[in-house]
C-alpha cells in the first residue's frame, strides 16, 4: 500500500509540473514560437521552380525545342467555353492511326493575333516513329485545349481550327 501511495503521489506531482513546463523554454515545442503571416514580394514572371541558370552538364548553346507535330486528319468537334478572364478553346480530332502524342493547338501566326477577325489554330500531334495499329474510332480520338485571355479575344469574331481534311469555325 505504501508503494502504491508513493507512486500515485510522484505521478500526480509530475503531472502537475507539466502545466508549468508547457509554457517554459524547457519544452522543445516552444523553441520556435508560433507562426505569423508575412507578405511576400512576388513578380508575375518569376517561378521559383524554374532554374535561372543552366546546369553544370548542359550545353552552352541555348537549345530551342522544335515542335515536329503534323496536322490531324479530321477535326470532329470544336467548343468554346467562357471562363473568368477569357475562354477555353477545346478541339477534338480524329487521327488515321493510334499513338499520336504531344497534341496541341498551334496558332497560325507567331503573335497569335486574329487576321480579319478570325483567330486560326491547327490541331497538331507528333506521330510515333513506327507503324501503329489503326484501331477503333475512340482509340484514335484526342482532345486539345488552349486558354485565351480577354485581351487575346479582343477583335475576334470567330475561331477556326484546321485539320488536314477539314476545318471547324465557331462564331461569337
Amino acid at each position: 500500500m505504501r508503494k502504491t501511495l508513493t507512486l500515485l503521489l510522484v505521478s500526480s506531482l509530475t503531472l502537475a509540473a507539466c502545466g508549468a513546463v508547457r509554457d517554459s523554454r524547457v519544452n522543445p515545442f516552444n523553441w520556435f514560437g508560433q507562426a505569423r503571416a508575412e507578405s511576400v514580394e512576388t513578380t508575375a514572371s518569376t517561378n521559383p521552380l524554374i532554374p535561372k541558370g543552366r546546369g553544370l552538364f548542359s550545353s552552352a548553346a541555348a537549345d530551342e525545342e522544335i515542335y515536329l507535330g503534323r496536322p490531324f486528319e479530321q477535326v470532329t468537334n470544336l467548343t468554346i467555353e467562357r471562363v473568368p478572364g477569357g475562354a477555353i478553346v477545346r478541339a477534338t480530332g480524329l487521327a488515321a492511326r493510334q499513338g499520336i502524342y504531344a497534341v496541341q493547338l498551334t496558332p497560325e501566326n507567331e503573335a497569335e493575333e486574329p487576321v480579319d477577325g478570325v483567330l486560326t489554330y491547327r490541331l497538331e500531334g507528333i506521330r510515333p516513329g513506327r507503324n501503329t495499329a489503326v484501331g477503333t474510332v475512340p482509340t484514335r480520338e484526342v482532345i486539345a485545349a488552349r486558354r485565351l485571355t480577354e485581351q487575346q479575344l479582343r477583335g475576334v469574331r470567330s475561331i477556326r481550327v484546321e485539320g488536314a481534311q477539314n476545318a471547324l469555325v465557331s462564331r461569337r
